[in-house]
C-alpha cells in the first residue's frame, strides 16, 4: 500500500490556492514547534461568503496537500459553515493521512480557525 493517497500527492504536486490576498479580510497563522511546519491562511470575505482564500505553508507534504485540501474545503463557503471544518473532514477529503501526519490537518483546521477569528476581530473593531 502506498504511504500517501493520489489525492495527497496531488495536493502536495499542485497545491490549490497558494500565494497571498494584499488586502485580506482576515490572516490566521499557526505553526508546530514539533515538526517545524508552518500555516498561514489569507481570507477574502464578502456579504459573509469566502469569496477567495489563499495560503503559504512551510512544511511537509503532508502539511502542503493539507492547506491546500482545506482552501478547496472553505472557498466559496459561509464564514459559520467554514467555521465547522473540522481536520477530520481535511483527512478524509485526502483519502486520509498516516497516522503520524495527522497533525498536519489539525494545523491546517487551526489555521482557518485562526483566520476567521481575525476577520471577526477586525469587524468588531471596524463597528465601533
Amino acid at each position: 500500500m502506498a504511504l500517501y493517497s493520489e489525492k495527497v500527492m496531488d495536493h502536495f504536486r499542485k497545491p490549490r490556492n497558494v500565494g497571498v490576498i494584499p488586502d485580506a479580510d482576515g490572516v490566521g497563522q499557526v505553526g508546530n514547534a514539533k515538526c517545524g511546519d508552518i500555516m498561514k491562511m489569507y481570507l477574502k470575505i464578502d456579504d459573509g461568503i469566502i469569496s477567495d482564500v489563499k495560503f503559504e505553508t512551510f512544511g511537509c507534504g503532508s502539511a502542503i496537500a493539507s492547506s491546500s485540501m482545506a482552501t478547496e474545503l472553505i472557498k466559496g463557503k459561509s464564514v459559520s459553515e467554514a467555521l465547522s471544518l473540522t481536520n477530520k473532514a481535511v483527512a478524509e477529503a485526502l483519502d486520509g493521512l498516516p497516522d503520524y501526519k495527522l497533525h498536519c490537518s489539525v494545523l491546517a483546521e487551526q489555521a482557518v480557525r485562526a483566520a476567521l477569528e481575525d476577520y471577526e476581530t477586525r469587524r468588531r473593531e471596524q463597528s465601533r
